[in-house]
């Protein structure tokens, strides 16, 4: 099962993240793909903000990992440069513990995500105009899908 959704603006894709980040809970994970440029950074700080989170948010690509306070703690991942996926980097803390997560490149890790999640692509159209495609993995997520796309 997906969803797709076209946005066609700025604001509709921070509405969207914003709107997500009301649904989430502890050990939520969502994970994002796109290409360079389409977005997944923009988006998780439209998320962050929704989380009531006031720092900066930019994308840990150096780091592999950045933490922020908001509602619920928030786990940011780009592992676009992480090398080895046998590397732990305490993935059942990450995952299992009392924070929400978002991973960009996510395929990267994926013998190492838990089983349940939502994964989200983003596609580049022309301009703002993104389309998003939502896959939940688990009945969670599909309802999480259906409440956030009024389904």
């Amino acid at each position: 099962m997906e969803f797709q959704i076209e946005i066609n603006s700025l604001e509709e894709t921070q509405n969207l993240a914003n709107n997500l980040a009301q649904l989430v809970g502890a050990q939520d994970t969502i994970t994002l793909e796109g290409d360079l440029g389409a977005g997944k950074t923009t988006f998780t700080q439209s998320f962050a903000k929704g989380l009531g989170i006031t720092r900066t948010v930019n994308s840990p690509t150096f780091t592999i990992m950045k933490q922020y306070e908001g509602r619920l703690p928030f786990n940011h991942l780009d592992v676009y440069r992480l090398e080895d996926s046998d590397e732990d980097l305490g993935w059942d803390e990450i995952f299992f513990g009392d924070a929400v997560t978002i991973v960009e490149w996510a395929h990267l890790i994926e013998d190492v995500l838990p089983d349940e999640r939502l994964a989200i692509e983003i596609f580049r159209k022309d301009g703002d105009r993104r389309l998003f495609v939502l896959k939940p993995f688990g009945a969670h997520y599909e309802r999480m899908c259906e409440e956030l796309l009024g389904k």
